[in-house]
């Protein structure tokens, strides 16, 4: 990891936006655009153990949580409602099994899951398998959104970490290790929540913070 980079963009971010995601633009910013407190309480509420007892209610919820998330392209919210919409029964209970152990039982079983199922339809995104997991776990999980991953990778040489197209457990949990790692070395008002550390790495990455990368 280049640390130095991390602690530059660590530097330009606070003095750019004192008090860092509490920052009032800051705040204004996120709950215009992604409203994530409200969005964490509706995954939280959602998915909360006692409602996986209705597999029926559970791929609602997961097509509700997707439709109203700011972070999934507007590409794949209606591929994704039309692909759970038309799911049998017994779909319905896997994806709704695979989602179960993601958030509350071993977490590469259901990771594993839920990619299997969305292979088979040709719609095994990055994005539709991170982000309910990141809504529910705010603090454990990670939102991997393609481009942004990729950019984190290159701009603070994250070593033995090669992005895929291809979803997969392997990468996921290893880059969710590197991002944890990085999150432990900035000041805490950069990272209340790994959705708000998330941003700050995509404002760096794009040349928001740190403009000659």
């Amino acid at each position: 990891m280049n640390l130095s980079r991390l602690k530059q963009a660590e530097k330009a971010f606070l003095e750019r936006y004192p008090g860092g995601f509490e920052n009032p633009e800051i705040v204004a910013r996120r709950v215009k655009k992604h409203k994530p407190d409200q969005m964490i309480a509706l995954a939280q509420e959602s998915f909360s153990r006692g409602k996986f007892e209705r597999p029926e209610l559970i791929v609602q919820n997961m097509i509700k949580v997707i439709s109203r998330s700011s972070i999934i392209s507007i590409f794949e919210k209606p591929r994704f409602r039309d692909f759970a919409t038309a799911l049998s029964f017994q779909d319905r209970e896997f994806l709704s099994r695979g989602l179960e152990q993601f958030l509350h039982g071993n977490r590469q079983t259901g990771f594993e899951m839920t990619l299997d199922l969305l292979r088979s339809e040709k719609l095994a995104k990055w994005s539709s398998l991170t982000v309910c997991p990141t809504y529910f776990h705010p603090q454990h999980e990670v939102f991997i959104k393609p481009t942004t991953v990729k950019g984190v990778i290159k701009c603070f040489a994250l070593e033995n970490l090669h992005y895929q197209p291809t979803p997969s457990w392997d990468f996921y949990e290893s880059y969710r290790l590197a991002f944890q790692e990085m999150k432990s070395k900035v000041d805490p008002s950069l990272s209340p929540t790994n959705p708000a550390f998330s941003g700050f790495l995509w404002m760096t990455v794009r040349g928001e913070i740190l403009p000659n990368i």
